[in-house]
């Protein structure tokens, strides 16, 4: 559990990476609608990007981001499912310092709501490295929308009782 809950929310710095051989910035509507949702959270936008489902593009751009000390979280969609060449979960693990394992237990419980037993073909992940939080959901707008409104807006809140992230990426930029 992260200390104790701040009083006054705190803006993070979250970079959006949309994993899509198709998608371009017109057409990317399960990132624009990160961007807003998070924008609309008190957050700022640190970058935005498009890369093909390829691991080592993946993994190029997040290193990226987790080098750098300005980015907080990192919101990450398509590529979860076990179509074609879905490869997120496989480029994003081997970078994870820990695992957030409850996330994607948790959007599988919520997204069951939703989706019924299709539920189980997401390979939604989270976990930190490098002190930067990463979250990986399915590329669908409606997938978004469960993992931003369910688990991640209010991980990302500070202000959110009894803990939330914003209060363990504090703890760790301490040890660092």
């Amino acid at each position: 559990m992260a200390r104790a809950m701040d009083t006054e929310s705190r803006s993070l710095q979250v970079a959006v990476l949309t994993v899509s051989d198709t998608r371009t910035e017109a057409d990317d509507t399960s990132g624009q609608y990160l961007v807003e949702a998070l924008r609309g959270a008190g957050h700022g936008l640190a970058d935005k990007a498009i890369v093909r489902d390829d691991i080592y593009q993946i993994r190029a751009q997040l290193s990226v981001w987790i080098a750098d000390t300005g980015v907080d979280v990192v919101l990450v969609t398509g590529g979860t499912g076990f179509s074609g060449r879905d490869s997120t979960p496989e480029a994003v693990r081997p970078l994870f310092d820990k695992d957030i394992d409850g996330f994607g237990e948790v959007f599988r419980a919520l997204s069951h709501g939703e989706i019924g037993s299709s539920t189980i073909q997401s390979r939604a992940l989270a976990g930190f490295a490098n002190n930067t939080v990463i979250f990986c959901m399915p590329g669908s707008t409606g997938a978004c929308k469960t993992a931003w409104n369910g688990l991640i807006r209010e991980q990302l809140d500070s202000t959110h009782k009894p803990c939330n992230f914003v209060g363990v990426l504090n703890v760790r930029a301490g040890e660092h």
